[in-house]
């Protein structure tokens, strides 16, 4: 009937009861009885206090919500969060509020994460950070580095493994600094690719595989999170491609080759055979490629669109294709950049043609000197 009140007892999964009121028009909540049982109160539109409380703390701490629910929808779900003490213990440690905001807003289970668990795991990286600053530094680039796991035991172990291998604490801030999810994976992982790399340098004929692994991950501290399967595709390639001996390619792979290990086997692939077809369809020898691309490797990085674009630009402007092989850096800059630059250098008087052409891929500062300096 209309307008009649019925109470009834209402149980949650759990088993917890709390007394509900429902008339025809609303539900109303004892909410008093309901925190007395400990049982989460629901609110007509589904929400429950807790989630609002959440909620409205997350606003004023100014994280966007749409972002970090889009990222991570379950966070909204938890029973428990500490959004309020990971604010007070990031400050602490010097991170602005707009910091701890783009943090959360980011990587919303942040907030899931204990004030005994964010504490050991900070006095961890301060082992091998200078300073807290350095740290917030980090989380601010990349909060899942430091969020993701709460595993201390795995990243204190990871620690004594890395030093124990040789790793010094200046390699080990640099592969914190670049790659810290090296020191989330599991110890067996990262034991598997430093054993394959000792295995690598000993086929070499390299006499310290110490001395190799760490050479190898200061130089692309990306490679513990690679696979050894790869790494070991990636290193057959540069070796069979380029007829490398084991000198060359220890040099090669501890220097300017080093991130090529990165890439998917695939995208080397693909990569290098466009740039060998290109450059051999202007005239170009296959010897003359591949010193082109052993003189900066990096070239494998350009995706066929973007490495034939710019090519066909710089012949378009009456560069000479032997230029560019002697001079492969001015393919880093974008198309944007060279058509800026040459146009401004065509203006100050300077000929590309017959002078060098590596001032296109100078720094900006350096640039804008040389320039100034042309216009006199």
């Amino acid at each position: 009937m209309a307008g009649r009140n019925v109470l009834y007892m209402r149980s949650n999964l759990l088993g917890s009861r709390c007394w509900v009121i429902q008339s025809s028009t609303e539900i109303l909540f004892n909410s008093a009885s309901c925190r007395l049982f400990g049982v989460k109160c629901h609110t007509v539109n589904g929400e429950s206090s807790e989630k609002k409380e959440l909620l409205n703390n997350l606003l004023t701490m100014g994280v966007d919500i749409d972002m970090a629910k889009k990222r991570q929808p379950g966070v909204f779900n938890r029973m428990v969060t500490n959004e309020q003490d990971l604010k007070m213990f990031l400050l602490s440690k010097g991170a602005s509020r707009e910091a701890i905001a783009s943090i959360i807003s980011r990587y919303p289970r942040a907030i899931i994460r204990t004030s005994e668990s964010l504490s050991k795991r900070w006095d961890l990286w301060r082992k091998i950070m200078a300073s807290d600053l350095d740290v917030v530094s980090i989380l601010e680039r990349s909060p899942e580095s430091f969020f993701r796991s709460d595993n201390n035991l795995n990243l204190e172990n990871n620690i004594k493994f890395f030093y124990s291998v040789g790793l010094t604490q200046k390699c080990l801030c640099r592969l914190l600094t670049n790659a810290p999810r090296s020191f989330s994976n599991s110890l067996e992982l990262n034991k598997q690719m430093v054993a394959f790399l000792q295995a690598v340098s000993l086929s070499l004929d390299h006499k310290d595989p110490a001395d190799f692994v760490r050479k190898l991950i200061f130089k692309n501290p990306f490679i513990l999170i690679q696979s050894t399967k790869r790494v070991k595709a990636n290193i057959e390639f540069l070796q069979s491609t380029f007829s490398l001996t084991s000198k060359e390619l220890l040099a090669l792979i501890c220097g300017p080759g080093a991130y090529t290990l990165d890439l998917s086997n695939d995208y080397v692939k693909r990569n290098y055979t466009n740039i060998k077809k290109k450059l051999i369809s202007l005239g170009c020898s296959e010897e003359e490629v591949q010193k082109f691309v052993l003189r900066y490797p990096d070239m494998i990085f350009l995706a066929e669109k973007k490495f034939n674009d710019k090519i066909d630009y710089l012949i378009q402007e009456k560069i000479d294709i032997s230029q560019i092989i002697e001079s492969p850096r001015v393919l880093d800059s974008s198309l944007s950049t060279l058509k800026t630059r040459i146009k401004e250098l065509t203006n100050a008087g300077y000929n590309l043609n017959t002078s060098s052409i590596a001032l296109l891929s100078w720094s900006l500062n350096r640039y804008k000197a040389k320039l100034n300096k042309l216009n006199g």
